[in-house]
């Protein structure tokens, strides 16, 4: 597909001070569709000069952006909320032009990233402090709320607008200013919604973007400036540690939202046909390329031979191809790197003798897919129960008691998100608390919410987003004492 085929109005320009610009010296990326393999755009690409004037218009901003009264910055927010819902079918568009999932998976993602603006607009104007008097009676104790500054916001590919906002919408509530570094594949979806924000009113400088290669270098020079105080990153686990190390020689404060290789148990007495689909859920939602997604499944011993049938099943009517095509259910992966790490596990996983139950036939054309698959009996030494998928494959182990369950769903450095089916709410609850995870699906295949606290545990990352929690990551409590009698 070619750049003609781009919605009008998309922004192929930087967002510094509220100016669209190109890169001083020059230097572009291209952004593929990952369906066709063609180009569809030309994205200028920041270098350590436009992160230093980023960081002085996100700095100029910020005293007039935090004295702004808590309603003005929510209305803005609704607003952004108001114009995303207004153009959803142009973001979801972009979005599968330029990260290759379908067309219903980018809808579904617009409205979840819209959603954030609207949750934050209400959270905008209730950032409450405490006041109380010392238990010595000696004094008042007065807690304030305050932004906590500069925000470098640093978000990944595979959910290009609702990354973006998850991310935006909490800091500018906070009355935080930003500058945001997107995913070298996927920088048109949150220039877009850049342009939509200003469109809503957000004042120049208030909101930066900046696309760039890789989250190194510009991002090292931006957490190296004393004018930034918070980091926000979701990533993998080896970058996110990277830039925890460039944080501390600042003492910035940071949030990490990192991989994940989330557990799917089913246990004998559960309700197998609301836990196949739970399982399509937790596993295809964005075709597999999700931190959230369900890569180990262990089932219990009774009943697993007739969950993995019905899952291939599942699995293998899968409806394949470009993600604008008429009743897609599965697009490709976002590159090429990607399609041959999906590859080489299922290669891995089947030379250890597990057993391949279903697979679709191989996408005839150009683009970066790859079938659909449930692998069973799969050994635990197996790179695919060790590593995130990212991608449609499902590997099905079964297990004997609760305990086991327990123990094999916990054998990770990683600890996101993990999903549980039981007919029995006791047991449900019991598993869940012992599941070593910040998040749990119980007998649901899907968590996410902007009104909910999203976050892990472990390697898997630093701090929660959405929800209550979500806005006070970009604020600080500043402790006055004093006294009036």
């Amino acid at each position: 597909m070619h750049i003609s085929q781009l919605p009008k109005g998309v922004p192929t320009k930087m967002l510094i001070g509220g100016e669209w610009v190109n890169a001083k010296d020059g230097a572009i990326t291209e952004v593929i569709d990952p369906a066709t393999t063609e180009v569809l755009a030309g994205v200028p690409l920041a270098g350590e000069a436009e992160a230093m004037d980023a960081v002085s218009a996100a700095y100029n901003a910020q005293p007039e952006w935090e004295r702004r009264a808590p309603r003005d910055r929510s209305e803005i927010l609704r607003r952004s909320y108001e114009h995303m819902l207004e153009r959803s079918e142009e973001i979801a568009r972009v979005i599968v032009l330029e990260n290759g999932k379908s067309l219903a998976d980018a809808r579904g993602e617009v409205a979840y990233a819209a959603e954030f603006f609207r949750w934050y607009a209400e959270e905008a104007v209730r950032q409450t402090g405490i006041i109380q008097r010392a238990p010595s009676g000696s004094n008042q104790i007065m807690v304030l709320r305050q932004a906590i500054g500069v925000a470098v916001l640093v978000t990944p590919w595979n959910f290009p607008a609702a990354m973006a906002t998850r991310k935006i919408a909490p800091a500018l509530a906070a009355g935080c200013t930003v500058i945001l570094k997107p995913a070298t594949d996927t920088p048109l979806t949150a220039l877009l919604i850049a342009k939509i924000l200003v469109e809503a009113g957000v004042p120049a400088g208030v909101v930066n973007v900046l696309p760039s290669r890789g989250s190194s270098n510009i991002v090292s020079k931006m957490l190296h400036d004393l004018r930034v105080r918070k980091l926000s990153f979701t990533g993998s686990t080896p970058v996110g540690r990277t830039l925890l190390h460039e944080a501390a020689d600042t003492v910035i404060n940071s949030s990490m939202e990192l991989g994940g290789n989330a557990p799917f148990l089913v246990f004998a007495d559960a309700d197998l046909d609301a836990a196949v689909a739970g399982a399509m859920i937790a596993k295809m939602r964005n075709g597999g390329e999700a931190c959230t997604a369900a890569n180990r499944f262990y089932v219990e011993a009774p009943v697993a031979r007739a969950f993995s049938a019905r899952f291939a099943a599942a699995m293998g009517a899968l409806k394949m191809g470009p993600g604008l095509a008429d009743g897609v259910e599965l697009g490709p992966l976002i590159n090429q790197e990607a399609q041959e790490k999906v590859e080489a596990l299922v290669g891995d996983a089947l030379d250890r003798g597990a057993h391949l139950l279903s697979r679709a036939e191989p996408w005839q054309g150009k683009g970066y897919f790859v079938q659909p698959a449930v692998l069973e009996d799969v050994d635990p030494t197996a790179q695919l129960l060790k590593e995130e998928i990212f991608g449609p494959v499902a590997a099905v182990t079964s297990f004997e008691t609760e305990d086991e369950a327990i123990s094999l769903a916990n054998a990770t450095e990683f600890g996101l998100i993990s999903y549980l089916y039981t007919g029995d709410l006791a047991k449900g609850l019991r598993v869940a608390e012992a599941l070593e995870a910040g998040m749990i699906g119980l007998n649901r295949g899907l968590v996410s919410d902007p009104a909910a606290p999203f976050g892990g545990v472990k390697q898997s990352g630093l701090g929660r987003e959405g929800g209550q929690e979500g806005v006070l990551e970009y604020t600080e409590a500043k402790y006055i004492a004093t006294s009036w009698s």
